[in-house]
């Protein structure tokens, strides 16, 4: 399947799709260019934050989305300082007036901060019973603060969770995944190809991955987006701000791997120990 519910009783979007950190850091018409692209190849998921570029990432959206709104499942997200029930509102009303759309498909808090959680989601579900988003979910959160999370919103309600998930850094399968398939909450992998640390093709990870990827007629990338998109609630949102990539990005939709080629990828680029902490950047 290339298309699987996002979250407990949502529709069902593409396994991949399409994120715009630093995108604004990028030529402005090749980044438009490559966002149409995608939509055009099915990333209709379209992830951003008004922390991105201090809300120029989501002016760039706009302009690319123009006459295509209908086409996108549209996330941003609340920084921590400004999610006070009122300051949640505010947030979300100027990422609106950015993207230049009256809703959200789903709004995240981008992570934890002072604020109550009690604040933050009365301010969600006040945002969704007025149509300006349509589902909400949390960033960064680990299993304890998914565990009072769940407490506070009630089953059902958090649509997904998006965290760091790359071939290198895969600590949120020992209990994140896991949580959030018991519940029904997604997982967003952002980053999914890392920072400048994706495996070097002269490396053993590099080298099972160009392996794979040979015997699908595909690219090591496209091998890692179905790796790491192989459970039923993992979404990715590679960014690409070149044509080039995100048509790389889109060939993984297809993509499936066997058991035996999981494994391999498996033993060359393990997980590792469960960490204290939640890694995030």
């Amino acid at each position: 399947m290339t298309q699987q519910p996002f979250g407990a009783g949502s529709r069902a979007i593409p396994i991949i799709g399409q994120g715009t950190w630093n995108i604004e850091l990028a030529d402005k018409a090749g980044a438009i260019s490559a966002l149409r692209r995608g939509l055009d190849l099915g990333l209709s998921h379209v992830d951003t934050a008004e922390m991105y570029g201090s809300g120029r990432s989501e002016e760039i959206i706009a302009e690319a989305l123009a006459g295509r709104r209908n086409e996108v499942f549209l996330v941003s997200k609340v920084l921590p300082h400004n999610a006070s029930k009122a300051g949640t509102r505010s947030a979300c009303e100027r990422s609106l007036r950015r993207l230049k759309t009256d809703r959200l498909d789903c709004y995240l808090l981008h992570w934890r901060g002072s604020y109550l959680l009690e604040e933050t989601f009365a301010a969600f579900e006040a945002l969704c019973e007025e149509g300006k988003i349509l589902s909400w979910g949390v960033s960064n959160f680990d299993v304890d603060d998914l565990d009072e999370a769940l407490e506070v919103a009630g089953p059902g309600r958090i649509a997904c969770n998006q965290v760091l998930y790359h071939l290198r850094e895969r600590a949120i399968e020992h209990a994140v995944i896991p949580w959030c398939e018991r519940n029904g909450v997604a997982v967003t992998a952002y980053s999914p190809f890392g920072q400048d640390d994706f495996p070097p093709s002269t490396s053993v990870g590099g080298k099972v991955l160009a392996e794979v990827a040979a015997a699908h007629g595909a690219s090591a990338r496209q091998v890692a987006l179905a790796f790491l998109t192989r459970q039923p609630s993992v979404f990715a949102i590679p960014k690409a701000a070149r044509v080039n990539h995100v048509e790389d990005n889109a060939g993984a939709l297809p993509l499936r791997l066997s058991e035996a080629e999981i494994a391999r990828i498996d033993a060359a680029l393990p997980r590792g120990p469960k960490p204290r902490t939640l890694p995030m950047l």
